[in-house]
């Protein structure tokens, strides 16, 4: 009896449809900044019009082919799209005078080339407006390059409410954390190779050129609002709080081409990202996929999104949504029946499989989000980390942990042998968990230096085999980068997501919360100062008060009770200036100024490129 989840790789749909309305290529599809350095590199992916090799996932490396696709492709009349230039893609709506943007990529370079490539073949028509599908950084991180600096007058930018607020939070609370994460999650630093990097699963990986941000000058806050722009009527449904907390799906109604931004892509998404962010809500997310399908109905002939290509036919757009739909809600669902049964996490992501149906479906595989990591954010955003069981309240860090652990198993060589023989026995989960307690157990140990090494390159060799056999295109990256990290050391980031329009794009508040986070706490417990911030071209005033290591803040509404310290009356490109080290120039100033800076004393700065793997 054949097995009914079985994938059908004689299937061509996908590629039939990934191949559909091709018009030119990007040649070389090397993209360059104005060094000449490389910020994206397509041709780099050649090596997948091969045979999957025995070190790929053959699912995977099919997903890599379709994603590895470049070029400019019509999506029906008056609709195309730029795809296999970024992570993502970007659409272009022609209008009445010119072209509308939907969603420029994460660089201002690769979006430049994606719109100099639609150029070249539709004419060189004018940016009209520009739509942000969402507030993640590869839907807007390439403004720049459709819109350089003083083109913008004029131009509606459209983003869904709260889009602003979410773009640069995510940038700036965790940015640095996040960011030298992603480097492991979509592998941008491995060998495109069959051996290394063959992609996300999302798209190919990331670029790693100027991120701008231009702040949007119509903000969509309902279902049903219009708009139209260009003479392109537009009609759009709000989605908050699924692939992201600010985004929306939009109908072209003349031109019937439905956007579904990233809520519904070729592949099961993340409920949570190997790189972190916060938790999304899978029933949400499943619950508007489901008003999506009734709210647009008969009203589309073809439905694209911010990833991947295209699906034709009004009853098969139907048909992949509400597969979609129904992988989200069984996923939360089941989570929360056998969670309310009393397993945890892993023991759900153990037992959980999703319906023969689903299975089968290729847009429904875990390329980019895994069905076991998934289920473990789910648990997470219902009962957090802790399992319930109190072993596991208050257990050591790390090394530690990891120092009692190989202590019991007799010391690092025997633990390096016990562990070899799982490896011998393919049980390659638990060897990279007992390789890894050896690697961390053994930090700058010279007595145990030629264990230590043994360690690393067996863990690292554990890495390679899990990595390599993985459907899930981050996982498989992780583990490749995670081998090279423990053979090489930490590589050096090389992306920014705090660049000056991302920081200029702050509010007030979150501006003063991004200081308040990089406040050295224990240096600061005995410092007791209040600063006033009177910012002219805003007319609002803010108290900064640090105290007991922690730097609060809060607007002040008419003259406080109490004076401060130091009041400073100053712009808000003055305070950028005060930040990066410009001083106190042009500043009207009353109080003790040493205050300032011993402020800005107790402001640190992340490392870029700290350790994931080792300690």
């Amino acid at each position: 009896m054949s097995d009914p989840t079985a994938l059908a790789f004689d299937d061509t749909t996908d590629f039939d449809n990934a191949d559909r309305g091709f018009i030119a290529a990007l040649s070389p599809a090397v993209v360059k900044d104005a060094r000449g350095e490389v910020v994206y590199d397509n041709d780099a992916y050649a090596f997948l019009a091969g045979e999957c090799p025995d070190t790929a996932h053959p699912s995977l490396w099919r997903q890599a082919q379709l994603c590895a696709r470049q070029g400019l492709y019509e999506v029906t009349t008056g609709v195309y799209q730029v795809r296999g230039l970024d992570l993502s893609n970007m659409t272009l709506v022609e209008g009445e005078r010119g072209v509308i943007v939907i969603d420029p990529l994460i660089s201002a370079e690769t979006a430049s080339a994606a719109l100099a490539l639609y150029r070249a073949h539709r004419g060189d028509r004018p940016v009209t407006g520009l739509i942000y599908t969402h507030s993640h950084g590869d839907h807007f991180g390439g403004g720049r390059g459709v819109l350089p600096h003083g083109t913008e007058a004029g131009v509606p930018i459209l983003a869904p409410a709260g889009f602003l607020e979410h773009a640069v939070s995510e940038n700036v609370y965790a940015g640095n954390a996040m960011t030298r994460r992603a480097v492991f999650m979509y592998g941008d630093r491995l060998p495109k190779a069959p051996d290394g990097q063959i992609g996300a699963g999302l798209g190919m990986t990331t670029s790693t050129g100027t991120i701008t941000l231009i702040p949007p000058t119509v903000d969509i806050t309902e279902t049903g609002q219009e708009e139209t722009v260009d003479g392109v009527r537009i009609v759009f449904q709000l989605t908050p709080g699924t692939e992201a907390p600010a985004e929306m799906n939009f109908l072209f109604p003349e031109l019937r081409a439905l956007c579904l931004a990233e809520n519904a892509t070729h592949n099961m998404h993340n409920i949570l990202t190997l790189r972190g962010a916060v938790v999304r809500d899978a029933r949400i997310w499943a619950r508007y996929l489901d008003e999506t399908v009734n709210y647009f109905d008969g009203r589309y002939d073809v439905a694209f999104a911010s990833h991947h290509w295209p699906t034709w036919g009004h009853d098969e757009v139907v048909t992949f949504l509400h597969a979609q739909r129904d992988l989200y809600a069984y996923l939360h669902d089941q989570t929360l029946r056998l969670l309310n049964d009393g397993l945890t996490g892993p023991e759900i992501a153990e037992v959980l499989r999703l319906p023969p149906a689903l299975e089968r479906a290729w847009h429904a595989r875990g390329y980019y989000g895994s069905l076991s990591h998934n289920v473990k954010a789910i648990y997470q955003r219902y009962l957090g980390w802790f399992d319930g069981n109190v072993a596991h309240l208050w257990e050591h860090p790390p090394v530690e942990l990891a120092r009692r652990y190989i202590d019991v198993a007799g010391g690092p060589e025997q633990a390096l042998t016990k562990a070899r023989a799982y490896v011998d026995q393919g049980d390659l989960r638990f060897a990279a968990t007992l390789l890894n307690h050896i690697v961390f157990a053994t930090p700058g140990n010279d007595r145990d230096t030629a264990t230590a090494a043994a360690a690393r390159e067996a863990l690292a060799d554990v890495y390679d085999r899990l990595g390599r056999g993985a459907e899930n295109g981050p996982w498989r990256n992780f583990y490749l980068a995670s081998a090279a990290e423990l053979r090489h050391g930490a590589a050096p980031a090389h992306i920014d997501t705090g660049g000056a329009e991302m920081i200029a794009a702050l509010p007030t508040s979150m501006l003063l919360d991004s200081i308040a986070i990089r406040i050295d706490g224990p240096a600061a417990w005995d410092d007791d100062l209040t600063i006033d911030l009177v910012l002219t071209d805003e007319q609002s005033s803010h108290r900064l008060t640090l105290h007991h290591g922690a730097l609060t803040h809060r607007r002040l509404q008419g003259k406080p009770k109490r004076g401060a310290g130091l009041t400073l009356r100053l712009s808000r490109a003055q305070l950028f200036g005060i930040l990066a080290g410009k001083g106190l120039d042009g500043v009207w100033t009353e109080g003790d100024k040493a205050l300032l800076e011993r402020l800005l004393s107790r402001v640190t700065a992340p490392d870029p490129s700290f350790p994931i793997v080792t300690p």
